[in-house]
């Protein structure tokens, strides 16, 4: 694939970063360092992707933590793998013991949501199954900067601040007091350039690396675990976490022009843009700035959204197979339904039927598209004291009707809005590529697949041209620097168009894309996060 590195149609502040023998892009240049001095030390990219999860756990807690979930697409030797790192709910659990404690939807903090944490299992699985280095040796990096600190930086700041204040109102008592321990302890002020270490954090990391992770799922870090949630009368088990493994899946995939858009089966949300994908490639896009060409965009994912918030839910449990949601003769029926004014997204009936991204590289062909997250920042505000594990609250998602897809269950896993994407043409690697953010992700899939296959722009430009967001209904928000004229347009077409003051709703990703001639890496980082590459 080629690109005119001179080409930034958009404000940029950034131009992309070329390499040969490595690459680690990520949202933090601490940890995207972290993964490049690993491979320097002689690990491949998949060790230096591990090295960077683990250290973006310490440098990025207001996105992810130990506590949190993970899924990776993993190139090696010649064939795209897949890892599911997503924890079920708890056994114990069940709609009717979550509706007796008052609640009439799942909550969005404490104890109650929170499910079994994946991310360990995942770096500990990847380095079993394709790592060169033991899995002490890549989480060095991180425990480093959990004992000695280090300065946060400008966004990460922005989201400390914002998160210590959401917590600051809605955790009481020891709760309270155990976040605030670990993340505003003695009076730390989240501002950049503030130094922050957390000593537990890098004891959990070191017996992390030390038992392959067992000990968070059957030692003292799991018992540990096992007794903050029944002090708060949470469902989660130190035998939940006992039971817990990392699921090997193969990767789901459409065609889009001639290039094959890789996504992790359900219960990953990778479908929604899948399916987008699917109804777009109908359709020719010869100008990237022009109405129509939004228009049909904006239309697609919320059909694709529709599908996907009604029957994404645990691969075992889908009432729909998603065979069916890809095949060609439903994206012709849903395309069939994009007309010229906006609409509002219905679910289809086919026949039948808080994040961190990295990228990571190396000169022997190994890719890794990985991703992790605690969920809506630093994830259920429950931190076990003294390991600086937050735990997530991943199983907001999940539905408290019974006759929903999603629906709460033991041992189930929820809809999961984490995505890492892959990109392959004619069976050979293009490379890895996500944005983190929510809902945001297949959306932000889908503009970077569009703005790389049908405008061609390099990675850096892909990822800082101007993005929307649909949110719900008709609304649509963009931008600042959005184009005001289309903006106008798309609301005389019925959209609700709304200016964001904040880029952090957009996203925040990391592309690496191979030449397949020259083995020549190129990589980008948006400008809407601390980000950087690191390259060797």
């Amino acid at each position: 694939m080629q690109f005119d590195s001179l080409y930034q149609p958009y404000p940029s502040y950034r131009v992309p970063v070329y390499a040969r023998q490595g690459m680690v892009a990520t949202s933090q240049p601490l940890a995207a360092q972290a993964g490049l001095d690993i491979l320097k030390k002689g690990g491949n990219a998949i060790d230096a992707a591990i090295a960077t999860a683990a250290a973006l756990t310490v440098l990025e807690p207001t996105s992810n933590g130990i506590g949190g979930d993970a899924f990776a697409l993993v190139w090696t030797e010649g064939k795209l793998h897949g890892l599911n790192s997503s924890g079920p709910a708890p056994q114990s659990i069940s709609i009717e013991a979550v509706k007796a404690l008052g609640h009439e939807e799942m909550p969005k903090f404490g104890p109650v949501p929170v499910t079994v944490p994946g991310a360990p299992a995942a770096w500990a699985e990847l380095s079993r199954r394709f790592g060169r280095l033991s899995l002490a040796e890549t989480l060095a990096p991180a425990i480093r900067y959990a004992e000695e600190g280090y300065p946060l930086a400008p966004v990460l700041a922005g989201f400390w601040e914002r998160g210590a204040r959401v917590f600051g109102q809605v955790l009481k008592g020891s709760l309270l007091d155990a976040w605030r321990e670990t993340f505003t302890p003695d009076g730390f002020e989240p501002k950049a350039g503030a130094v922050w270490r957390s000593p537990g954090h890098a004891a959990t990391l070191r017996a992390i690396g030390e038992s392959d992770a067992r000990d968070f799922y059957e030692g003292e870090l799991a018992q540990r675990i096992h007794d903050c949630i029944a002090e708060h009368g949470g469902f989660l088990t130190k035998e939940d976490l006992a039971a817990f493994q990392p699921e090997w899946v193969d990767p789901i995939s459409v065609n889009y022009r001639g290039y094959d858009v890789w996504e992790i089966p359900p219960n990953g949300q990778g479908l929604v843009a899948l399916l987008a994908l699917n109804v777009l490639k109908g359709f020719e896009f010869p100008e990237k700035e022009s109405v129509t060409a939004y228009h049909r965009q904006l239309e697609a994912i919320k059909l694709a959204f529709a599908d996907g918030q009604q029957y994404i839910t645990d691969s075992r449990d889908m009432k729909v197979p998603f065979e069916e949601l890809l095949s060609e003769a439903y994206a012709a029926q849903r395309r069939a339904l994009i007309g010229e004014q906006a609409a509002v997204p219905e679910a289809g009936r086919p026949n039948g039927s808080g994040t961190v991204y990295l990228a990571a590289a190396d000169a022997e062909g190994n890719m890794v598209s990985f991703i992790q997250s605690n969920y809506m920042g630093f994830g259920s505000g429950v931190v076990v004291p003294g390991t600086g594990i937050g735990l997530q609250n991943r199983g907001h998602n999940f539905s408290l009707d019974p006759d929903h897809d999603n629906c709460l269950a033991p041992g189930k896993r929820t809809y999961h809005t984490i995505i890492p994407g892959f990109l392959t043409k004619n069976g050979a690697p293009v490379g890895p590529f996500g944005v983190m953010g929510g809902f945001m992700q297949p959306q932000g899939h889908v503009q970077v697949v569009m703005n790389t296959i049908d405008h061609g722009l390099n990675p850096q430009a892909a990822l800082d041209s101007p993005r929307w967001q649909w949110t719900r209904d008709k609304t649509i928000w963009v931008e600042p620097h959005f184009p005001v004229h289309i903006a106008q347009a798309l609301a005389r077409l019925g959209h609700d168009i709304r200016i964001a003051t904040d880029s952090g709703i957009f996203g925040r990703g990391q592309a690496i894309w191979r030449d397949p001639a020259t083995g020549v890496l190129c990589g980008g980082t948006e400008t809407r996060t601390d980000g950087s590459i690191a390259a060797w």
